[in-house]
């Protein structure tokens, strides 16, 4: 197992909690209808959204799923904008246009989060094909959960990846439920991983909730697709604490179920590592949290007291 710094250990569990901060304040937010639309929060997803992105190296780029607030801090979107977005200011990401959904920053490599579901599949192909053919040396990692993997443009993303050797890792978050469809009741395989024998690439089954082994198959993934070896199929398993999005009774299962999960918390393991370890103080520790959490309160500051999009934007940005 890889073996990390200070530092990245820092990085990791300051922006896993802000993270976590971020969706309980959105959920908060959302509760009192300052926010519109509904939300799609990835609670209990921290690792696999954060530490992937951290296993990137400058000038790599990501593509993101609708639950994507986690991966757009793992990397590295300011959370004042994020922030701004959801509530649908000018000073958004998109303009107060995209919410929640639609979160992107295409001129530093974040090809966007997309409301479709396996609608990142074939975006990142193309991303991919152009660090390829401009032979930049970047990867492109492509998040999707494990409902989209039935989509027809997974299997069309593989297969052209593998073909053409892109330099792309593919980085399934599996929390067990398509909406509140159980994966055992969509799909006849133990391991989404085990689809990429019919692309002939490599194919991996990881903890989600263990942000070493995360970290450990993330960089070695990301270095076989930067060396040209061609596409890397990896499968993160986790769990979302919260329902499909804020509309959920999630009526298809059990608090039990959910409880059992939250005992592999991947920041109360990160946090018991820490411990063990002797890497920080608890004094130090408390003040990571605390630090993230004060970035969280100066976002919902900075997005409250930005203005409102110019109702002649309204025609703007649109392209179809």
């Amino acid at each position: 197992m890889i073996e990390l710094s200070e530092e990245i250990l820092l990085r990791m569990y300051y922006k896993m909690n802000q993270a976590r901060f971020f969706e309980e304040k959105v959920e908060d937010l959302f509760e009192k209808g300052l926010i519109y639309e509904t939300t799609y929060l990835s609670k209990g997803e921290e690792a696999t959204g954060v530490v992937s992105c951290l296993a990137l190296e400058k000038g790599d780029l990501a593509s993101l799923t609708h639950r994507g607030h986690s991966q757009a801090i793992g990397f590295g979107l300011d959370v004042n904008m994020m922030m701004a977005e959801l509530l649908g200011k000018a000073t958004g990401y998109c303009k107060g246009k995209g919410g929640s959904l639609h979160i992107a920053d295409v001129e530093n490599g974040n090809i966007g989060a997309n409301g479709i579901v396996g609608g990142g599949f074939t975006l990142s192909c193309g991303a991919a094909l152009t660090q390829k053919y401009k032979k930049t040396g970047k990867v492109v990692l492509c998040f999707a959960g494990d409902g989209a993997t039935n989509e027809g443009s997974f299997h069309e993303a593989l297969n052209l990846a593998s073909v053409w050797k892109l330099p792309i890792v593919f980085l399934i978050e599996n929390n067990l439920y398509g909406m509140s469809m159980p994966v055992s009741k969509h799909m006849n395989i133990e391991n989404i991983s085990d689809r990429s024998a019919s692309y002939n690439i490599p194919g991996l089954t990881i903890d989600g909730t263990d942000f070493l082994e995360i970290y450990d198959v993330m960089t070695k993934s990301l270095r076989y697709a930067r060396a040209g070896r061609g596409p890397v199929l990896v499968e993160a398993k986790t769990y979302r604490y919260n329902g499909h999005s804020s509309s959920d009774a999630q009526v298809y299962r059990n608090k039990e179920e959910v409880q059992k999960w939250q005992k592999k918390d991947p920041l109360l393991r990160f946090v018991n590592y820490l411990h063990e370890n002797r890497v920080f103080t608890d004094k130090q520790i408390q003040t990571i949290e605390d630090e993230a959490k004060t970035s969280i309160e100066h976002a919902v500051e900075f997005a409250m007291e930005s203005p409102e999009p110019e109702i002649t934007t309204v025609l703007e940005d649109i392209y179809a």
